[in-house]
C-alpha cells in the first residue's frame, strides 16, 4: 500500500477521500491550515466509521504559503490535490479565489516534482468546462474548456479554470516524471460527516429549513461525495488515467425543482417545508439586487446544460449511485446530525 497526501482533509470531498483510502490500507497524510483541526477531522471521520489511528498523519498548510508544502509531499507516492476555497458568497475581488486556487496548485506540483511523487490527481470542477460559452444540446465532455472571459463566468467558476489549466501548463512544461490526472465534478452531494460542509449542501440544507420559498429554474448536476473519492482513487492508480480529466456526474442535469420533489417524494415528515414550485425568472434577478448569493445564480437561470460522464466509466471502470440516491442521502445525514431546523 502506498502513503498518500490528501490536501484540504477537513473538506468534504477530502474528508470521503481519506475514508476511502484508508479502507483501502493507505497511510495517508492531510494537511489542514491550522493543527488544532485535527481533532474535528477525526472526528469526521469517525463519523463516516473510521478508527485511522497511526495511519493519518497532519501537516499544517496553507494554500497561499510555501511553508509546509515540502514536508506535506515528503515520502508520498501519490497526491490528491482537493482543497482549494469555495465560498458561499461573491468575494469583493476575484483575486480572493484566483490566487489561492491557481498558487496553491501550483505549489501542491511544484513541490510534488520536487520530492519525487509519481501522480497528483487534481480536483477541478464542471465549473472549468461549461461555462462561457454559446447554449447547446449536446452533452459537455472533457474536451470542452470554460472560457473565463465569458459574460456568465463568476469568480469562483474562473478560479477553478485558471487553476486547472495552469496545472496542465506546468506539467506541459516541467517536463519531469510527475503525473498528471484531473476530475471534475458537477454539484458534489452525498452525506456529510459534520456541520462543516460544502457550499453545494447547502441548497438541500436550506430547502430541508424552509429556508427557499420557491426554486428558482436553475438546473444541476449531481454526484455523490463518495463516487467523486473513488473516481480520485481509480485516476490515482490507474496507467488509463495520466494525463486525463474525468467528468464526475451521476447522470442528466435535474431542475432544482425536481431536487426538491425528490426530498419531498423520499424524506416524509423531515421535508414538510420543501417548496416545489418553480420561481419566476424576474423574482430571482429583483431578489439578487439585495443578496449576493442569489446574484451568483442570475447567468444560469433557464439555461440547460447537461454533461456526460462516459469517459470515466469506460477508461476507469467507474459506476456511481444515482442522483437521486446522492440527494437523499444528503439529506438522511442532515437529519442524523441534527444540522436542520427541527432538530438542531
Amino acid at each position: 500500500m502506498s502513503k498518500v497526501l490528501v490536501t484540504g482533509g477537513s473538506g468534504f470531498i477530502g474528508s470521503h477521500c481519506i475514508l476511502q483510502l484508508l479502507a483501502a490500507g493507505h497511510e495517508v497524510r492531510t494537511t489542514v491550515r491550522d493543527l488544532k483541526r485535527e481533532k474535528d477531522v477525526r472526528a469526521m471521520l469517525k463519523t463516516g466509521g473510521a478508527d485511522p489511528g497511526r495511519k493519518l498523519s497532519f501537516v499544517a498548510a496553507n494554500l497561499e504559503s510555501d511553508g509546509g508544502w515540502p514536508e506535506a509531499v515528503a515520502g508520498c507516492e501519490y497526491v490528491l490535490h482537493v482543497a482549494s476555497p469555495f465560498p458561499g458568497a461573491v468575494p469583493k475581488h476575484e483575486d480572493e479565489l484566483i490566487i489561492p486556487a491557481r498558487g496553491g496548485a501550483l505549489r501542491v506540483l511544484r513541490a510534488s516534482a520536487e520530492a519525487g511523487v509519481k501522480r497528483v490527481v487534481l480536483t477541478s470542477s464542471f465549473a472549468t468546462i461549461g461555462y462561457g460559452q454559446p447554449e447547446r444540446d449536446t452533452p459537455f465532455t472533457e474536451s470542452d474548456w470554460t472560457d473565463p472571459n465569458g459574460d456568465d463566468v463568476q469568480p469562483y467558476v474562473k478560479s477553478k479554470t485558471l487553476a486547472e489549466r495552469a496545472a496542465w501548463e506546468f506539467i506541459a512544461k516541467e517536463r519531469r516524471a510527475l503525473e498528471l490526472a484531473v476530475v471534475n465534478p458537477v454539484g458534489v452531494f452525498g452525506p456529510v460527516l459534520s456541520a462543516d460542509y460544502a457550499t453545494s449542501i447547502l441548497a438541500v440544507q436550506r430547502m430541508m429549513d424552509g429556508a427557499i420559498p420557491g426554486c428558482p429554474r436553475l438546473h444541476f448536476g449531481v454526484v455523490d461525495v463518495r463516487d467523486v473519492a473513488d473516481l480520485h482513487i481509480r485516476a490515482m492508480t490507474a496507467p488509463a488515467a495520466n494525463g486525463e480529466r474525468f467528468l464526475a456526474v451521476a447522470g442528466d442535469f435535474m431542475a432544482l425543482s425536481a431536487i426538491a420533489k425528490v426530498l419531498k417524494d423520499r424524506m416524509g415528515a423531515a421535508a414538510k417545508r420543501v417548496k416545489t414550485r418553480e420561481v419566476p425568472n424576474w423574482l430571482v434577478r429583483l431578489a439578487a439586487l439585495r443578496d449576493s448569493a442569489v446574484a451568483q445564480i442570475v447567468p444560469e437561470l433557464g439555461k440547460r446544460k447537461n454533461a456526460t460522464s462516459e469517459k470515466a466509466r469506460r477508461l476507469l471502470g467507474w459506476s456511481p449511485r444515482s442522483a437521486e440516491e446522492a440527494i437523499v442521502a444528503t439529506a438522511e445525514s442532515l437529519v442524523r446530525l441534527g444540522l436542520l431546523k427541527d432538530n438542531k
